[in-house]
């Protein structure tokens, strides 16, 4: 036993010896190759390498080596084998049948022999091996297939790989120890087959793996010369994916595919198909670079098999698996292109083949139909060759949605009969409008636009795509070859949003929509936008509003933004506050003002007010509307006059007193501009003087008429001052006994107006105004009374009157001298009925005109319809000749029975 493993030991030892006199290991080719091994005693006969006797021995560069096994004495099917046994084995392939193989001669040197691998075939030990890099380039694999033959038999199968990556291709004689190997177990199946994979760092690709097998069958242990290889140059590619076949816009069948993963260098496909149809039946093996391959010449009807696969296309590589066999069969009818995608005012073709049964039609047999709806005319047909004819679409429209449709049919027919096959044209408006605007601070732009040109094509991807150019825009925008994409979100309002930040102010961002669609991709018409053309500046601050003091205007006031620094443009808007603002516009063009002032028609009102800017070049937006501002209601002024005023004169005889009581009504914020504080009343008399009275925000004032005569003029105070025009009332005894009035007479005309007219005398005094008086006779009442122009001889008086009391009115004269004597009537006028008769006139005599108006016109189309109804069976004597002739109003209950003759 102690023998035998010292045997072993040395055979190890005589394997390294060997394998380090040899300078070159067997290449791993991109192809399959054979392990043979053979015992030593056995008899085949040596080819000799040319001008080499057998006494020599020669290192000419073959690949070879001489293995030693062991005997495994438990193996009792190798008992015509003695316990030292010599197998030489070698590597060789399909291309290169000849195995180099080592001997030694009677002195103990080695030499070089050839043998047949034949020999090797039929008497020893063989195995299939192929390695490879996967495609992912981690893992180096080498599959080992047994064929063993007698007389050695397959069970208990082990295989070990050693390898080790050398750091470059070395050319020394000496290859490494056998320690510096790493070993890797083999995974065998139950059909002798094992599989050993090699992990390989990414940056030793380009390195040498040098390797040799140990393999263990039937208790014989082999150790396969060394073989070396650079993972890089045995990379075997995973099988293409996505295999398919389409007819292309040109009538071709495209066969087209994807590689699986990224390789660092390019492929080559090598495509096998094979067609059948009617006419033809053919099979093809074509190499491509491309990922895809174009077959002229297809016809409706055929079947088409196809499978790929890849390999490098420079330098060495492996072929990789091939792809599943995919079948293609052509429709009876074929449109190429079967659907197209296009804009509006475009002009597009399609092409057909029509098959009918076994026979392809005739081209100059084919008509074309839109929808099956509207044929096309002839003069859009085009005949290509015998079989395959051509319809053209110039100046297209847009489609409109039919229902689930949005698309336009387009049918090849043969003659009158189509086929339910059709091609799809889908025309798509692609104008769409791009707006942009640049913030106020000059640091983002936004950018808008709207899908709605192109919700109806299902499928559909939008994206905004641009280019910016060094500066400012060219006259003519362009879509550049070089673009990015920008992220658009979509909006509540419909609109898609992009926001360019940074920018840069004075670049031309040319910008258009890309439409992706599986039928291929629409551009719309590029627009180029300078952001610091289209800024939308922040809103002026600082906004105050007020009424001026003493001058009477609207002062609008603000601080221009600090960005931008152009020139700036600004609108006010201004309008009576409330929940509902009628706004005006005032426009200030002069960018240095601050302030404006504006003419308002009510200065006692509350104004809201607006400002907004814009360059004064008008490139740009306008910005927002500022924050409002409101103006304070305050006196602006003196009020223009003081109140109209009145006097009841009340009489004591015991006493022999007179008194006045002065009457006045609150004066309105027009005319007081815009409040009253207080109301003074001035008195003027020839013994007394003048002297003011003030009476706080009273509106009456009662005081004693001492004196032949007695002025008073009320004035109406605000914070500014007195009112500067105001009412003087004189009381004189003397003038209020002029009578000027003749007569006075008052007109009922409903309860609400009462018509009163006078007549006067000449007069030497200045009449000024008169004073009306009116109140309910017989009763303690309150006096109501209204100022008349002097040159009125006729005044309506509206108020509520109540027909069964009677009314007392007085007229008074008012002079600048004084008060004259009033004019007094206690009832209306004795012919009031004739008056008030003659006034109803006014409302009655429309109201009766309208109406015959109204009667004259539904009589004449009551006629109208009698007229037709009652002559509706009357015959036209001209087509009916026994008619003509007769007196249709003497024979009209006859003319039913009259038939039109045709």
């Amino acid at each position: 036993m102690i023998w035998q493993k010292f045997c072993v030991a040395l055979l190890h030892w005589e394997f390294i010896y060997v394998i380090t006199a040899f300078n070159l290991a067997y290449p791993i080719t991109p192809w399959k190759f054979k392990l043979s091994c053979m015992p030593s005693n056995t008899t085949y006969d040596f080819l000799f390498p040319p001008g080499i006797s057998k006494n020599t021995s020669n290192l000419n560069g073959h690949y070879e080596a001489v293995v030693e096994t062991k005997l495994n004495s438990s193996g009792t099917y190798l008992s015509n084998l003695s316990s030292r046994t010599t197998f030489h084995c070698c590597f060789w392939s399909e291309e290169d049948k000849n195995c180099s193989v080592y001997e030694d001669d009677i002195e103990g040197k080695a030499f070089v022999a050839t043998v047949n691998s034949l020999v090797f075939q039929q008497t020893g030990a063989n195995w299939n091996i192929q390695c490879w890099m996967k495609e992912d380039l981690k893992l180096f694999i080498c599959y080992i297939e047994s064929l063993f033959k007698n007389p050695f038999k397959n069970y208990d199968l082990k295989v070990h790989l050693l390898y080790v990556l050398l750091d470059l291709l070395e050319e020394s004689p000496l290859l490494p120890q056998k320690g510096s190997f790493q070993i890797v177990q083999c995974n065998c199946s139950v059909h002798e087959c094992c599989e050993c994979h090699v992990p390989v760092p990414t940056a030793k690709l380009n390195n040498t793996l040098l390797m040799y097998l140990k393999i263990t069958s039937g208790g014989v242990i082999f150790h396969s010369p060394p073989m070396s290889a650079q993972p890089i140059n045995v990379v075997k590619p995973d099988p293409p994916l996505g295999l398919r076949m389409e007819i292309t816009d040109t009538g071709s069948l495209k066969i087209s595919w994807s590689s699986p993963t990224l390789v660092p260098f390019q492929l080559q496909y090598q495509v096998k198909y094979s067609e059948n149809s009617t006419k033809n039946m053919r099979k093809a093996d074509e190499i491509v670079s491309a990922t895809s391959l174009l077959v002229d010449s297809v016809l409706p009807g055929s079947s088409y098999d196809v499978k790929v696969r890849s390999k490098r296309l420079d330098g060495l590589g492996i072929w990789s698996d091939w792809s599943a066999l995919l079948t293609f069969t052509t429709q009876d009818v074929i449109y190429f292109p079967p659907k197209i995608l296009t804009t509006v005012g475009s002009n597009i073709s399609f092409h057909c083949i029509y098959k009918n049964e076994k026979k392809i039609v005739s081209s100059k047999k084919i008509v074309w139909w839109l929808n099956l709806a509207e044929k096309i005319p002839q003069s859009q047909y085009d005949v290509v060759d015998d079989h395959i004819s051509k319809v053209t679409f110039p100046n297209l429209n847009a489609t409109k949605p039919r229902g689930k449709f949005t698309y336009d049919a387009v049918y090849c027919c043969n003659e009158q009969e189509c086929h339910h096959r059709y091609a799809e044209l889908y025309v798509i408006d692609v104008n769409i409008n791009i707006s942009c605007e640049t913030d106020g601070y000059l640091t983002k732009m936004t950018c808008r636009w709207s899908p709605n040109a192109i919700q109806s094509l299902a499928g559909s991807n939008l994206q905004l795509r641009y280019h910016r150019s060094s500066l400012y825009c060219s006259d003519v925008p362009s879509i550049h070859p070089v673009s990015e994409p920008k992220d658009c979100h979509l909006q509540r309002d419909g609109f898609y949003e992009c926001i360019f930040q940074p920018i840069f102010l004075l670049s031309g961002y040319t910008m258009w929509i890309r439409i992706n669609h599986t039928l291929g991709s629409l551009d719309s018409p590029p627009a180029c936008v300078i952001p610091d053309s289209v800024v939308k500046p922040l809103p002026p601050s600082s906004v105050k509003a007020e009424i001026t003091v003493k001058i009477g205007l609207l002062k609008v006031s603000w601080e221009k933004p600090v960005f931008p620094e152009n020139n700036l443009q600004f609108q006010i808007r201004y309008g009576l506050s409330g929940k509902q603002v009628q706004w005006k516009i005032f426009e200030v063009y002069d960018a240095k003002l601050k302030s404006a002032s504006l003419p308002v028609p009510d200065l006692c009102a509350v104004y809201t007010v607006q400002v907004r800017c814009k360059r004064l070049d008008g490139l740009g937006y306008w910005s927002n509307w500022s924050t409002p501002a409101h103006t304070v209601v305050m006196d602006v002024k003196v009020p223009i006059r003081g109140p109209e005023f009145w006097r009841i004169i009340s009489e004591d005889a015991t006493k022999k007193e007179r008194n006045v009581t002065l009457l006045w009504k609150p004066l309105m914020k027009n005319d007081s501009l815009c409040s009253v504080r207080r109301y003074v009343i001035e008195h003027r008399t020839s013994h007394s003087g003048t002297w003011s009275e003030d009476v706080g925000n009273h509106t009456r004032l009662t005081f004693r008429w001492t004196e032949q005569a007695h002025s008073v003029t009320v004035l109406a105070i605000n914070s500014i001052g007195a009112s500067s025009a105001n009412f003087n009332l004189t009381f004189s005894r003397s003038i209020s006994k002029v009578n000027v009035v003749q007569s006075l007479s008052a007109y009922p005309l409903n309860s609400s107006c009462v018509i009163l007219s006078w007549m006067l005398s000449p007069s030497d005094y200045n009449l000024m105004y008169f004073i009306l008086e009116w109140k309910i006779l017989n009763e303690d009442s309150e006096i109501k009374w209204l100022r008349i122009p002097s040159s009125v001889k006729k005044y309506y008086v509206h108020d509520h009157f109540i027909p069964i009391e009677k009314y007392q009115f007085s007229l008074y004269p008012i002079f600048t001298e004084g008060v004259g004597k009033p004019k007094i009537i206690n009832s209306f006028a004795q012919d009031d009925e004739k008056h008030q008769h003659d006034a109803d006139l006014y409302v009655i005599v429309p109201i009766i005109i309208s109406s015959s108006i109204l009667l004259l016109g539904t009589l004449s189309v009551s006629h109208q319809r009698m007229k037709k109804l009652f002559w509706e069976d009357v015959p036209n004597p001209k087509n009916c000749s026994w008619a003509q002739g007769l007196n249709f109003q003497k024979e009209m209950l006859d003319t039913k029975e009259c038939r039109v003759s045709q």
